[in-house]
């Protein structure tokens, strides 16, 4: 009798101790991580009208929107290995789309390696890291339940009436017999893989695709109808979750169910208004759209187009249907991210849980003659980013920030210990008040080949060249450093090749380079000596 009535109070003891942990994991933040490829901060939100994006603008009236953010280099592996770790580029080593994160710094910490290390479960699905910069598992230790997938899931998630998109990212009748056929031609050829899918890119690679079916006939579709089931298996767990989900539109090709292109009228897009080179240009600054060339589309309309010595000259209406494409692009990717909206609060997820949306650079879309990113001109730097978090009111933000604070931000709201190597600086203040400031300026750097111009579009790791921006609300400034300088070397200013300043207030579309005129001798000597101390501040790192 004792004995069971020892067995009865160890019993409640127990189911008490259980509940109560339970109860205590419980009330830790789960975080929604959402990362969008290539969005620019084309949006309601971020002031763009024209562009359809409900779901983003009503994830933005719940959070704070981070209206000057920046990137630290304007290109998808280094910005999102940048991102992940909390480090800048000349750190993690990271300055392509070759060299893996944890060859260079096997020990490197990232956020959901982190997270997974303080009691969460960490998991993901889609692009969150760029695969050519991690291993074949999307980082290992960065997932406590292995990561779901890369570009595509399991045929079962696809729409049954068109099955999986071919090269990856097609679903047009007429594409997909095309690609057939090239690859039939490859293989004749005895090609291996990596060599027949290349074979078949330079056949038939559209840069655009309006086709009339269901969001699920694309990768971010079917991956999106992944990633509500892994939800409902989550809401059941004990632990908290951080799960990144990844989007790989508005990302080349531009391709979107035909009703997200019909929200759109193609004479109505907007092309850039300055298509040219800055007065006082550097010249490095610049680059030929190499990405957008390797379409299968793109070359013959330069065939007849009278090309300037930069960038990429395109005909007006294919810029129109281009931009036509990215704003369908993103109208796509916003209901998709609505579709994760609708699922949280349906699962009761929503008010304890930290949603962070960011973009991972800009995008060009004819201005300067330029398309794609891969420089420090603003419309590749700037990024957007919401945080919505639970007891925190929703507001918009000028003050400065950049990728690298989202680690140290979202350790601070869920009350963990912020790792002291970390090169960002939390943004709950701004979070709490929209006024205040954590820095006073954010900074970018891109790579260039030694003859300035960037032919290949995944750059290189031993690029002569290194080109670093510091913006603040009104200004940029950019030094072009030779003989591959990194910031964490001693500065020499004759290394100093080209330097850059534009005014914002004056000059939005960054028409002149006004680096050397006499009226901004005092801001560009006060710009110089900041940049110098950020260069001592990074000295041996």
């Amino acid at each position: 009798m004792k004995k069971n009535k020892y067995c009865l109070l160890l019993f409640v003891i127990t189911s008490v101790y259980t509940q109560q942990t339970f109860a205590q994991q419980k009330t830790k933040p789960n975080i929604l991580f959402i990362a969008i490829d290539d969005l620019k901060p084309d949006m309601g939100c971020y002031g763009n009208k024209m562009v359809k994006t409900p779901n983003i603008d009503r994830l933005a009236k719940m959070g704070t929107v981070f209206m000057n953010n920046y990137v630290q280099q304007a290109v998808c592996g280094p910005t999102r290995a940048s991102l992940m770790t909390g480090k800048r580029p000349d750190y993690t080593k990271v300055w392509d789309l070759k060299t893996k994160m944890r060859d260079i710094n096997p020990n490197i910490l990232t956020i959901p390696q982190y997270f997974a290390s303080q009691g969460y479960s960490s998991q993901g699905i889609g692009k969150v890291y760029d695969s050519r910069c991690v291993d074949k598992k999307m980082d290992e230790p960065s997932w406590s339940v292995p990561y779901y997938n890369y570009f595509k899931t399991e045929e079962r998630y696809y729409a049954k009436e068109t099955g999986m998109p071919v090269s990856g990212a097609y679903q047009s009748p007429e594409t997909k017999v095309l690609v057939t056929k090239f690859r039939k031609e490859a293989e004749d050829k005895g090609m291996n893989e990596k060599d027949a899918d290349d074979y078949v890119s330079k056949k038939i690679k559209p840069s655009i695709e309006c086709v009339d079916v269901p969001d699920n006939a694309y990768n971010d579709g079917a991956n999106v109808v992944r990633a509500i089931e892994i939800l409902e298996k989550l809401k059941s767990e004990t632990k908290p979750f951080f799960f990144a989900v990844g989007f790989s539109k508005p990302h080349l090709p531009f391709v979107s169910p035909k009703k997200y292109w019909d929200l759109y009228k193609r004479e109505e897009m907007p092309v850039a208004p300055f298509q040219e080179k800055s007065k006082n240009a550097v010249d490095v600054a610049y680059h030929n759209a190499g990405e957008l060339r390797g379409y299968s589309d793109i070359p013959p309309l330069t065939s007849f187009t009278d090309q300037k010595s930069f960038g990429l000259t395109l005909p007006l209406d294919k810029q129109k249907e281009l931009i036509h494409g990215y704003y369908a692009a993103i109208s796509y990717t916003d209901a998709q991210v609505g579709k994760l909206l609708k699922a949280m609060d349906s699962l009761g997820l929503t008010k304890n849980t930290i949603i962070v949306l960011w973009g991972d650079h800009g995008w060009h879309l004819g201005d300067h003659n330029l398309w794609c990113k891969h420089t420090n001109f603003e419309q590749a730097t700037h990024a957007p980013l919401i945080i919505s978090a639970p007891g925190i009111k929703p507001s918009k933000s000028n003050s400065q920030s950049e990728h690298i604070d989202i680690f140290p931000t979202l350790c601070d709201l869920a009350t963990l210990q912020i790792p002291e190597q970390l090169d960002g600086k939390s943004l709950v203040p701004v979070m709490k008040n929209p006024a205040v400031s954590v820095k006073e300026f954010s900074v970018s750097q891109y790579p260039r080949s030694a003859n300035g111009v960037e032919t290949d579009r995944q750059g290189y790791a031993d690029s002569k060249l290194m080109g670093y921006s510091i913006r603040n609300n009104q200004y940029r400034y950019t030094v072009w450093m030779k003989d591959n300088f990194r910031s964490n070397q001693p500065f020499n200013p004759a290394l100093i090749v080209g330097i850059e300043l534009y005014d914002y207030k004056k000059d939005p579309l960054e028409t002149i380079n006004v680096a050397k005129e006499k009226s901004y001798d005092v801001v560009s000597k006060e710009l110089y000596g900041k940049m110098v101390a950020y260069f001592k501040s990074q000295e041996g790192k």
